[in-house]
């Protein structure tokens, strides 16, 4: 059985899915799909998801750096061994496409990790923000360049005192 609820974050309304066991579903809502939904959560939520919500305001409040609920999310072997990869990003690093193309062992499947990096239904923490092009830019994020520019400037705030990365 599916669960979810709703975070307001300081980055807008996050939707948290996941089942009694795992959280399935980290997923920052556009306007449109507000509008659409009638954002009620599950009459009654397994610890797993609201032990998720407190995690996620830890973190936004600078508290937490490391997440400990369970995560699981369908996908490819080749996309669970990068999404696997992106768990271990340091809070308030970042890596290039190439560098997890380069420890998955496969240089030449960065298009790939790119794709599997835009498919990642936990978003924050599964840490798909963490992830740059080679030059230093910031390149695609689902939910939106400004909330992967907001996440990076508050790791970073947080781990190195006050600057901003971009």
């Amino acid at each position: 059985m599916l669960f979810c609820t709703y975070y307001h974050s300081p980055l807008g309304i996050i939707r948290i899915c996941g089942t009694d066991r795992f959280v399935s579903e980290v997923h920052f809502m556009r306007e449109e799909e507000i509008a659409l939904s009638d954002m009620t959560p599950s009459p009654v939520l397994p610890d797993v998801i609201n032990e998720c919500v407190e995690q996620l305001i830890e973190y936004f409040q600078g508290r937490r750096k490391n997440f400990t609920i369970p995560v699981y999310q369908d996908g490819t072997d080749f996309q669970q061994i990068v999404w696997n990869e992106l768990l271990g990003i340091p809070y308030g690093k970042t890596v290039s496409y190439m560098t997890v193309s380069k420890r998955i062992g496969d240089t030449k499947a960065i298009r790939a990790v790119g794709s599997t990096n835009g498919r990642n239904k936990i978003a924050v923490i599964v840490p798909c923000h963490r992830v740059i092009g080679s030059h230093g830019d910031l390149t695609g994020y689902a939910g939106g360049l400004w909330r992967k520019k907001w996440l990076l400037d508050h790791e970073m705030k947080i781990a190195h005192g006050v600057q901003t990365l971009f």
